[in-house]
């Protein structure tokens, strides 16, 4: 009887202590942290990979990642600088850097960084200019990533990217643009047809000087002429008479009347 009653306890012993051991032993990958918990102190430094040994109901181990987390921040509707209503949507990237700040300073870091990222997109996204949103889009991540890392830094978390998706433009907003665009490009066409116009007259006015300093020139220029009339095999010729020969004749004949 007494050595059935200390084969139980032993059993009972072994139960225990494999329980123990089971709810004791834990193991961490390897972009995890394990941060401790003793009598409700939090221990200065978590327990890195591998496996680990708590103390067992004494400690309490909670499960930290490392890894990069993509958040993606919903559509908001944000009126910008120049009074024009969009929708904007974002994705933050962000990561755990402090495991102990990330537990002791905010209940649920996901959803915070989530609230946070929503709120000062359209804050910020509000300080700018419709036309700023579309050209400069890397200026507004590049604000929108200074101000989420500043506000998450007591929180042990690092925004290492905010990436502006899409903008949503109202569909009077986007006939507006197409017209400004297409003004746009007549504009241009127009300044580059006068440019080569005063790029024209600039040469024609060069080749007036050349003319007027070598007068026989303008003979071999008619001669030219004639010589490229006559390769193209044309039934009519044309022969460039001098306005001054004109000029003579019709006074001659004016003479004479």
């Amino acid at each position: 009887m007494d050595l059935s009653f200390v084969s139980l306890w032993i059993v009972a012993a072994v139960v225990i202590v494999l329980i123990w051991l089971f709810n004791s032993i834990f193991v961490i990958k390897e972009w995890e942290r394990g941060v401790i918990l003793r009598l409700g102190r939090m221990l200065p430094e978590p327990k890195g990979p591998g496996l680990q040994l708590v103390l067992y109901p004494i400690d309490k181990l909670t499960r930290i990642s490392l890894r990069i987390e993509t958040l993606d921040v919903p559509s908001q509707d944000v009126i910008t600088r120049d009074n024009v209503s969009v929708k904007v949507n974002a994705v933050c990237y962000f990561r755990v850097v402090d495991a102990n700040l990330a537990l002791s300073q905010v209940q649920n870091y996901l959803y915070a960084t989530s609230q946070l990222a929503q709120t000062n997109l359209r804050s910020v996204v509000g300080q700018f200019e419709l036309d700023e949103i579309l050209s400069e889009r890397e200026k507004v991540n590049s604000k929108l990533q200074l101000i989420l890392d500043q506000d998450t830094e007591p929180w042990g978390i690092k925004v290492t990217k905010v990436e502006v998706k899409q903008v949503d433009i109202p569909e009077q907003m986007q006939r507006a643009i197409a017209k400004q665009a297409e003004a746009e490009r007549e504009r241009r066409a127009k300044v580059i047809h006068a440019d080569g116009e005063f790029e024209a007259s600039a040469k024609l006015a060069d080749a007036a000087a050349v003319l007027q300093r070598q007068p026989a020139s303008i003979q071999l220029r008619y001669l030219q002429t004639l010589t490229e009339i006559g390769v193209e095999k044309n039934t009519t010729v044309v022969f460039p008479v001098p306005v001054d020969i004109l000029a003579q004749w019709m006074k001659a004949n004016g003479g004479n009347r």
